[in-house]
């Protein structure tokens, strides 16, 4: 007898494999093990799952029909509320969202519903099926800036809602940090997010690369003089932090972002690349998110002994915990309570190693979280010929110091209200350029709310 209190298993690559390739871990349910996974869902009348998903999927009911094979269908549904769902499906912490609320869970595994999402929309692509859709133009533009998570569910939306949508990307690819920051491991790009902006195209959005919002074209010209009613700023946030301690800028420190970047969208890691990046012996990040996760097993698979610096506990690291025990199955070292007070160079400036200091948590912060706190005495050095930095970012200043009445905050975000209303007429803001660095889902659920609010706001205009 089946024991339904267990999901069933995904298959993966081995770790000694893919430690050495950037091909995808997870290797998706076959239709059988999608159809017994989908037969342990209860299909609860009050669908708590729905109530932990930021953009309202109907988790029970797309279940209900992959159940049944009726796996087209399965996708119409989720489609109705998610424009990326073959992303989000690999990308977003379910535990902590759906997942996190499945009564299944209470008394066993919760339900895969990642896993599941993943499964239909990759299924889809396959097959080619596309929801059928009518959509009756209004005749009225609206500019959508960043081509990332809110970008792309924004100008979603608003296609189905009969806009004339244009996304501008300042890069040479598009998909934001889907392409720049997400490693292939976990996120194929031809596989995944470039087949994501086919299905957008389909629905009329058109895209436009290399344009630099605030220097290529401001915001001003692009309402005053193109044409555009609206404007959606989804540029993500992409400014690297960084520690201030000495030797951060000696030769072999890199932020997350400049590492991720090079390495994913540049394809620094062939050696045949225009931009080659140095492959360390024994690199250190400094960091505990789901980037630094990132960083830490793109330098694995690029040859590197890689260890992870935490200046709080086990407990508290932020990533999900798949990423932490894939890391670990890799050979991704940890060192936790531990934090860098300096980084050692030799003397043409290069990096030889990190000083740490170790650390107790004491109260908590403003976070919530208790407080790192230094123990005297307690530093060491741990040998290492490049550190990255995964601290964390904040958008970039460009648009808002280039938009007239856009007001920012303190930490350079931009303003902006639940409806995702700037203090600037007509355009509105979502996703990491308001919060800071978050979640793919939330920015994708920020995208979502600033496209209603932008009909709304257009139906007057």
């Amino acid at each position: 007898m089946i024991d339904k209190t267990k999901r069933v298993p995904i298959n993966e690559q081995p770790a000694e494999k893919r430690a050495k390739n950037f091909e995808e871990v997870c290797l998706g349910y076959t239709d059988e093990e999608a159809v017994a996974e989908s037969e342990r869902c209860l299909n609860c009348k009050n669908k708590p799952c729905v109530s932990g998903c930021p953009v309202g999927i109907d988790i029970p009911s797309f279940i209900k029909e992959i159940k049944e094979k009726n796996f087209n269908k399965a996708y119409e549904i989720i489609s109705e509320n998610s424009s990326l769902p073959a992303v989000c499906g690999r990308v977003c912490p379910q535990e902590t969202q759906c997942e996190g609320k499945c009564v299944r869970g209470l008394k066993g595994d919760a339900i895969s519903i990642g896993k599941l999402e993943r499964f239909v929309a990759d299924k889809a692509t396959e097959s080619g099926f596309a929801p059928a859709l009518n959509v009756k133009k209004n005749g009225k533009k609206v500019a959508v800036i960043g081509s990332g998570p809110s970008g792309l569910s924004c100008a979603g939306e608003l296609a189905k809602a009969g806009y004339d949508v244009t996304v501008f990307e300042a890069l040479h690819e598009f998909g934001g940090v889907l392409t720049y920051g997400i490693p292939e491991f976990r996120l194929p790009k031809e596989k995944v997010v470039l087949k994501e902006i086919e299905k957008l195209k389909k629905y009329g959005v058109v895209f436009e690369k290399n344009v630099l919002i605030g220097k290529s074209v401001t915001i001003d010209e692009l309402m005053q003089n193109d044409g555009f009613a609206a404007v959606f700023i989804g540029s993500g946030a992409g400014l690297p932090r960084f520690m201030g301690i000495e030797g951060e800028s000696a030769k072999g420190v890199f932020s997350a972002n400049e590492f991720l970047t090079r390495n994913n969208l540049m394809r620094a890691f062939d050696e045949n690349s225009d931009t080659p990046i140095f492959k360390a012996k024994e690199v250190i990040v400094v960091g505990g998110g789901n980037v630094a996760m990132d960083a830490a097993r793109t330098a694995l698979r690029l040859g590197s002994d890689v260890t992870v610096v935490y200046r709080r506990g086990e407990e508290e690291l932020p990533a999900r915990k798949e990423e932490v025990c894939h890391a670990k199955e890799e050979g991704v070292k940890f060192e936790f309570l531990r934090n860098p007070v300096r980084i050692l160079t030799d003397e043409n400036d290069f990096v030889t190693g990190v000083e740490v200091i170790g650390m107790t948590l004491g109260e908590p912060d403003q976070s919530g979280r208790r407080k790192p706190v230094e123990i005297k005495g307690s530093e060491k050095i741990i040998e290492a010929d490049c550190v990255i930095m995964s601290l964390g970012t904040s958008p970039n200043p460009l648009i808002a110091a280039s938009t007239k009445g856009l007001e920012t905050n303190a930490r350079k975000c931009i303003v902006a209200n639940e409806a995702c209303a700037t203090s600037r007429a007509g355009v509105f803001a979502g996703g990491d350029a308001v919060t800071g660095a978050a979640t793919v889902i939330l920015a994708m659920s920020a995208g979502k709310r600033a496209a209603r609010a932008i009909d709304e706001y257009l139906k007057n205009f």
